[in-house]
C-alpha cells in the first residue's frame, strides 16, 4: 500500500510541476500511471498468507511418463543452476509459438501446403517445448525456488501454448478444408485444459490420466513429422472401410478424448474439494448470491460453481465469460 501512496504522491508532484501550456491536458503522468496500474486491488494479508500455504500436488502417471522421466532427469542435470525456472518456461513457449507461426505464414487457411522443413521445424519446436516444460518444475525444486507464482506462470504459458499446439496440428493435416472439425478441435483443446485446472482448483490436486499431455504432444510431433516427410497430401487419402479421410481420424480421437477426459474431470468437480466449501486453500470465498430454489448443487453442468457453493447471477456471468474467452482464444 505504501508503494501505491508513493506512486500517487509522485504523480501529484509531477502534475503540480507540469507546465500549464503543455496542451495535452493536466496530469499526463497520472494518466500513464493509471494505465500501468492493475485494474484489481492488491491482495490482502490474509489472502497472501493463504497463497503462501498453497502447495503443488499431482496424482497419477501417464503411459509414457515413466519412460520420459529418465530423459527429463538427464536434461535438467545439464541445465546450470543459475538458470531461472521461469526462463526455461518462457523460452519453450517462444520456440513453440515461433515454429507454429511459420506454418501459419505458409498456410493461413490451413488448406495450403508448407515446405517440408516448416513441418519438421514445428515438430522439433514442439518437442523442445515439451522437454523444457517438463524440466522447469524440476529446476525449481532443484534450486529451491519453487513458488505458487512459478506454478501460475508455468500453467499460464501452457494455456497459451495449447492454442498453438492444436492450431499447428490442424494445419499439418490440412483440416481447414473441414472448418467445423477444425473449430471443434481448437475449442476442445482449450476446453479440456480449462477443465483440467478447474478440477485441480476444486480438489487441490492435478490428476494425470493414462493418456495425457505427454502422449498428446508426442502424437502431435509424429503428425508434424509425417506431414514433413510424406507431405500433407497423405491426410487427404480415404480410409477404405470407414470411407472417411485420414485427417478426420485425429479429429475423432479428439472427440473420444474429450468425452473420456471431461467425464473424469466433472466427476472430480462434482465430488472433490479439500478446503472450505470444497475449494483449495488458496481462495477463501466468492461473494455469489444464490438462485431461488437452486440449493447447494445446481442441476445444470455449466452452472456448477467450482466451490460447490450457491451459484448466483454474478457467478454464472463469470463462468459464461470465462468460457467465451476460451472460445475466442480457440478460434
Amino acid at each position: 500500500m505504501s508503494g501505491h501512496r508513493s506512486s500517487r504522491r509522485r504523480c501529484g508532484e509531477a502534475q503540480a510541476e507540469a507546465p500549464a501550456g503543455c496542451g495535452h491536458g493536466p496530469g499526463a503522468g497520472c494518466v500513464l500511471s493509471k494505465l500501468v496500474q492493475l485494474p484489481t486491488p492488491p491482495l490482502s494479508k490474509h489472502q497472501l498468507k493463504r497463497l503462501e500455504e498453497h502447495k503443488y500436488q499431482s496424482a497419477g502417471r501417464s503411459l509414457l511418463e515413466p519412460l520420459m522421466q529418465g530423459y527429463w532427469e538427464w536434461l535438467v542435470g545439464r541445465v546450470p543452476a543459475w538458470i531461472a525456472p521461469n526462463l526455461i518456461t518462457i523460452v519453450g513457449l517462444c520456440i513453440n509459438i515461433l515454429t507454429t507461426l511459420l506454418l501459419v505464414w505458409y498456410c493461413p487457411t490451413a488448406t495450403e501446403q508448407a515446405p517440408p522443413w516448416a513441418y519438421i521445424a514445428c515438430a522439433c519446436g514442439l518437442f523442445i517445448y515439451q522437454s523444457l516444460d517438463a524440466i522447469d518444475g524440476k529446476q525449481a525444486r532443484r534450486t529451491n525456488s519453487s513458488t505458487p507464482l512459478g506454478e501460475l506462470f508455468d500453467h499460464g504459458c501452457d494455456s497459451l501454448s495449447t492454442v498453438f499446439v492444436v492450431l499447428g496440428t490442424c494445419i499439418a493435416v490440412q483440416l481447414g478444408t473441414n472448418p467445423d472439425w477444425m473449430f471443434f478441435c481448437c475449442f476442445a483443446g482449450t476446453f479440456m485444459f480449462y477443465c483440467a485446472h478447474w478440477q485441480t482448483y476444486v480438489s487441490g490436486t492435478l490428476r494425470f490420466g493414462i493418456f495425457d499431455v505427454t502422449e498428446s504432444v508426442l502424437c502431435t510431433v509424429a503428425i508434424q513429422l509425417l506431414s514433413g516427410i510424406l507431405g500433407p497430401w497423405v491426410w487427404n487419402c480415404t480410409i477404405p472401410i470407414l470411407n472417411i479421410q485420414v485427417k478426420i481420424f485425429p479429429a475423432l480421437c479428439t472427440v473420444a478424448g474429450t468425452i473420456f477426459s471431461c467425464t473424469n474431470y466433472f466427476g472430480v468437480i462434482f465430488t472433490g474439494g479439500v478446503g472450505k466449501n470444497g475449494s483449495t486453500i488458496a481462495v477463501k470465498y466468492f461473494p455469489f448470491t444464490s438462485f431461488p430454489g437452486l440449493g447447494k448443487k445446481p442441476k445444470l453442468i455449466l452452472c456448477v460453481c467450482v466451490r460447490r457453493a450457491d451459484l448466483g447471477v454474478r457467478g454464472l456471468k463469470w463462468l459464461i465469460g470465462s468460457s467465451a474467452s476460451i472460445l475466442i482464444l480457440g478460434v
